[in-house]
């Protein structure tokens, strides 16, 4: 569970349904001088599916006689949090833009991102992607040494690493990459200097990031589809470990002294599977033919003999089309999803909030009445949403339910910014397959193999941690996952 704000105060906690992501981050600068708010956020509503609960922008004018950062961030999605006004006071041709879901760190508007530093050498702004497993640690020992924190997240303790290492370095981007080599982790960052715009990602590449080019304009995005977006061009990924430079004088410039090899690099898999827009490519590999893939793969080890192949929105879409292609199963629609409804709205009490899936979903009777359906979902977390939406189908007059799911069971939580939580919150921790299928209702039940995931992937190094229990680096003794660390 996690707590909801209604008008600036905490009301009662709601469940997630569902996994989330912890945030999208976007960066440009704009050599030909040119305002790049708007650009940004635009960039940043391409990224809301990454997190909704709030948004922020920063920007700097490097061509002012005195560098100023002007920033505005706020609890909300991008277009609550911005209007015409609001972008028209950022004036500045650099700028880094982020949304942010939390996996560490309250939900206030003081964590909101991205976070803006003045220290001796000047100003830094950052936005970051992923969680740190060393969070703790680095923040008592900046805390032990004089550095007051005005905020929860680990995001402020990248930011205060890397200026420290700036009083020890000739360069910022130096001092991005020696903070960098203390973090253990995920993390994708975009970093504003008053004359620099840097990105980071871990050496395990848990986290995408891209380089777009826009005319004049570089830029860094958490997917491809941001850069689509606005009309700018895919350049590259960030490799795993890199640190990327762009200045006015040089214009893009790496370090990859921290990459590691090849088969040591672990991507998030769930971008894959559930996180990225299906329309994004992660490190050369198509969203949208993975989860085809997927599907394919599931039709090929869990057949059944049905009417009708459906998605569960938007994530189990693509997947329930592979399905179908590979079975020769009709693909159809079986659910009408409320576009208007957040991940989060209030519930006043517990006969609403057993609703809460009916009002984000509705089943199309004509659809599923007197069928035998397949229906395809990217995960089982803790059950109780895939419990209900059997349960929607059954009442609609669906003769049979088979669920087959587009991932293998989650067994275990996940400490790099996915909101798995604890074993034993987990609905497969310690049963078998068939009795969570009596727990949701099914009629059959089938997961996709870890074997498959390297398939679906083209053979790119991905994390199972949160199936295997095999994590790329140690899992920590504590952290600061909020509810998940109990």
């Amino acid at each position: 569970m996690r707590r909801i704000e209604v008008d600036g105060n905490q009301t009662q906690q709601e469940p997630c349904h569902g996994l989330r992501e912890a945030c999208g981050i976007f960066g440009m600068y704009d050599f030909s001088g040119g305002d790049v708010a708007s650009s940004i956020y635009y960039g940043l509503f391409a990224l809301q599916h990454r997190g909704q609960e709030s948004a922020g922008i920063a920007v700097s004018d490097t061509e002012a006689p005195k560098i100023q950062v002007s920033s505005h961030k706020d609890m909300g999605l991008v277009n609550e949090v911005f209007d015409a006004e609001s972008l028209e006071k950022l004036r500045g041709n650099i700028g880094v833009g982020h949304v942010r879901y939390s996996t560490a760190g309250q939900s206030t508007r003081e964590n909101a991102q991205p976070l803006v530093l003045n220290y001796v050498k000047g100003t830094l702004a950052l936005a970051h992607n992923g969680n740190l497993i060393n969070a703790n640690a680095l923040r008592e020992e900046l805390s032990m040494t004089g550095a007051i924190f005005q905020t929860t997240i680990d995001s402020e303790t990248i930011a205060y690493l890397i200026a420290r290492e700036r009083l020890k370095t000739r360069t910022v981007e130096e001092a991005v990459r020696e903070a960098c080599k203390r973090l253990q982790g995920a993390y994708s960052l975009v970093v504003m200097s008053p004359r620099k715009l840097m990105a980071a990602r871990d050496p395990f590449g848990f986290k995408p990031l891209v380089i777009g080019k826009l005319e004049d304009a570089y830029l860094f995005a958490s997917e491809t589809a941001a850069l689509d977006t606005i009309g700018a061009t895919f350049v590259r990924d960030v490799e795993p470990g890199e640190v990327v430079t762009i200045t006015q004088e040089e214009g893009i410039k790496s370090d990859r002294s921290m990459c590691l090899p090849k088969e040591q690099e672990a991507r998030c898999v769930f971008e894959y599977i559930y996180f990225a827009r299906p329309d994004s490519y992660f490190d050369g590999m198509s969203v949208y033919e993975s989860r085809i893939q997927a599907g394919r793969f599931l039709a090929k080890d869990s057949p059944v003999d049905a009417d009708l192949v459906v998605g569960v929105p938007e994530s189990g879409n693509a997947a329930a089309q592979g399905y179908a292609l590979e079975s020769g199963i009709p693909y159809g629609t079986a659910f009408v999803k409320n576009t208007y409804v957040g991940r989060t709205f209030i519930k006043p009490g517990q006969k609403s909030r057993q609703s809460s899936v009916k009002v984000k979903l509705n089943v199309l009777r004509e659809a599923v009445e007197g069928k035998r359906i397949i229906m395809i979902d990217d995960s089982i977390v803790r059950g109780t949403t895939s419990d209900r939406i059997v349960s929607m189908l059954r009442s609609a007059g669906a003769k049979e339910v088979h669920m087959r799911v587009s991932s293998p069971p989650f067994l275990h939580p996940c400490y790099f910014g996915t909101d798995i939580p604890v074993a034993q919150q987990l609905i497969a921790h310690g049963r078998t397959v068939e009795e969570i299928r009596e727990i949701i209702g099914a009629d059959s039940l089938g997961y996709l193999s870890i074997e498959r995931l390297h398939e679906i992937v083209g053979n790119r190094g991905i994390c199972l941690g949160c199936f295997s229990g095999k994590y790329p680096l140690e899992p920590p003794e504590d952290d600061i996952r909020g509810e998940y660390q109990k």
